[in-house]
């Protein structure tokens, strides 16, 4: 008594000294790093707000550059489908390309006209809102590049009309043959699909052609066609995006990013004010003190919670690990007296073999006396002779028994063969029955008939029948004691062509939650000392390892089944 007090006393003084250790920890681990945010805190968040800002805007940028190409892109493949649908002499129909413009126009507004030329640059056929079929084109830049590269899309420019726009053209060749269709695209609307950024309050975004040229207006002043006064910068390959400030022709400071399109012949440049970029750095560093506040007091809360439970769980992890070391004390025993078991089947199969030889010998001797007249019939040798026989039943039933410990105890090699589940429960049942009848449990069997054979290894199959068999005995004899019991054990094929064992008692069933966890390991509800929580878990791994499915179904106060499904032997 005085030891157990002893070390339960050593016990929660160690375990007072770790609570101080971690409570401790808990509180100066994470207030060095609030001190050290408090310091330099400022600074490495000024950095982090630029360098979040800069990557928020060379993503606008690079969804910007997609979107616009895409556009451009989706423009071109429309009049390549016009190109290589018709042929010349259709397009070349004032009506027939007439109806071609209006389709295309409801599948984008984008186009405001469609051309047809020859390859000597003549306007063969135009749909539009100007005049301009019959033109020579052959000596513009813009007819040069399409009759040299197949494709084309233009800077802004005037030409005829002497209005800023831009067109899309491409070429088909065909026998010898060429010809081009050319659009113009809607510049008004272009230039409010460029325009269309948000970023604050002062982003915008615009064009620009290499030599510096607006192609789309700027909302803080650039018209379309002028040269923008800013010097900015270009990157280097076709799909970079370059970020950097700069301060405009006003003195105003703006961050600039800039990308390539069209093959590095546009340039698209987003931009906004740096005092408008960065505005949410004052507002964030007061935020951030605040924050540190009130993480540093909720951070005490939980180190003194968390302590609490990370000493709780030491507590039950301790008792838990005595109580293991307990269950497996209790499985070593009873795989030595499994052992012992063995042994004792051996010795006793002796002197059966003994017995057995001296019950042949004496029915020989009363065979030949009463052939010899030396017995006469009466009602003492015909009791000697029921004797005898009884004698003789018990000695076999007894070698039965023994047998089926001894092929239990030496199963060691797995051997997979076909098993006739016809004639192996009714023996596995044997070797529980007696246990049963003495406690008033009837034993039921319904094997069907035509219940196919299955492959697996005898030994490993009876010790997860003997364990259900068992268990379920427990649970009987726990709810009704020695009379009302019963035990029903059946086979069938089921539904999905499997093999179905059955083991169904009529005992206080398991509850919802326990159910949940009977085929963890060292898991029972049985009081210490009479399981170890390991059987159902053993049972469940060997039917795995046979292929099968183990399961189980109960209802608290009705009883328990459990189902093992197993493959047909092939």
């Amino acid at each position: 008594m005085f030891l157990f007090l002893g070390v339960r006393a050593m016990k929660e003084h160690r375990y007072a000294g770790l609570r101080r250790s971690i409570l401790g920890s808990m509180i100066l681990v994470p207030l060095v790093p609030f001190i050290l945010i408090l310091g330099i805190g400022y600074y490495y968040f000024t950095t982090s707000i630029q360098t979040s800002t800069i990557a928020s805007m060379k993503r606008i940028v690079g969804d910007h550059r997609q979107m616009i190409e895409s556009f451009l892109t989706e423009r071109k493949a429309n009049l390549e489908y016009i190109l290589y649908s018709y042929s010349f002499d259709e397009l070349a129909e004032p009506q027939k390309l007439y109806d071609i413009f209006c389709q295309l126009q409801k599948e984008s507004n984008a186009f405001l006209d469609l051309g047809l030329f020859n390859e000597e640059g003549i306007h063969v056929n135009y749909q539009g809102p100007y005049k301009l079929a019959g033109r020579d084109y052959g000596k513009e830049d813009w007819f040069k590049e399409v009759m040299k590269e197949g494709h084309y899309i233009s800077d802004i420019f005037l030409g005829y009309r002497r209005i800023p726009h831009f067109v899309i053209a491409t070429k088909r060749e065909e026998a010898g043959r060429k010809w081009i269709i050319r659009a113009t695209i809607d510049t008004y609307m272009f230039n409010d699909l460029v325009k269309k950024v948000r970023i604050g309050r002062t982003g915008e975004a615009y064009i620009l052609n290499k030599d510096g040229v607006f192609q789309t207006e700027r909302r803080s002043g650039g018209n379309l066609m002028e040269i923008d006064p800013e010097k900015v910068r270009y990157p280097s390959s076709q799909s970079g995006i370059i970020n950097f400030i700069h301060k405009d022709e006003r003195g105003e400071t703006y961050c600039y990013t800039t990308t390539w399109l069209k093959d590095k012949d546009w340039l698209l440049v987003v931009r906004q004010e740096k005092a408008d970029a960065f505005k949410a750095f004052r507002s964030a560093a007061y935020l951030i003190i605040l924050i540190s506040l009130i993480g540093g007091g909720v951070i005490i809360g939980l180190a003194f919670y968390m302590t609490d439970r990370i000493i709780r769980r030491m507590k039950r992890i301790d008792i838990e690990k005595e109580q293991l070391g307990d269950q497996l004390i209790r499985a070593s025993r009873l795989a030595e007296i499994g052992e012992m078991a063995t042994g004792i089947a051996h010795e006793i199969n002796n002197p059966l073999q003994i017995m057995n030889s001296e019950h042949g010998l004496i029915e020989v001797l009363l065979s030949d006396l009463k052939e010899h007249g030396d017995l006469k019939e009466s009602e003492d040798l015909k009791e000697l002779e029921d004797s005898i026989d009884q004698i003789k039943i018990q000695i076999g039933r007894c070698s039965k028994i023994t047998h089926a410990v001894l092929k239990f105890g030496r199963q060691s090699d797995v051997v997979s063969t076909d098993i006739d589940l016809g004639g192996f429960i009714p023996e596995v049942i044997g070797l529980v029955e007696n246990k049963a009848s003495v406690e008033g449990i009837t034993v039921k069997q319904d094997i069907s008939e035509d219940t196919p054979l299955i492959q697996g290894d005898p030994g490993q199959l009876q010790q997860v029948l003997i364990n259900l068999f068992n268990n379920a005995i427990d649970a009987i004899v726990e709810r009704h004691g020695s009379e009302g019991g019963e035990l029903v054990i059946a086979s069938h094929i089921g539904e999905d062509g499997k093999v179905e064992i059955s083991v169904k008692d009529n005992g206080g069933g398991i509850s919802p939650d326990n159910l949940k966890k009977v085929f963890q390991p060292f898991f029972t509800t049985k009081p210490v000392g009479k399981g170890t929580g390991l059987g159902l878990s053993v049972c469940y791994g060997i039917i795995d390892h046979m292929g099968g499915i183990m399961e189980v179904s109960s209802q608290k106060g009705v009883g328990t089944t459990f189902f093992i499904r197993l493959p047909v032997a092939t």
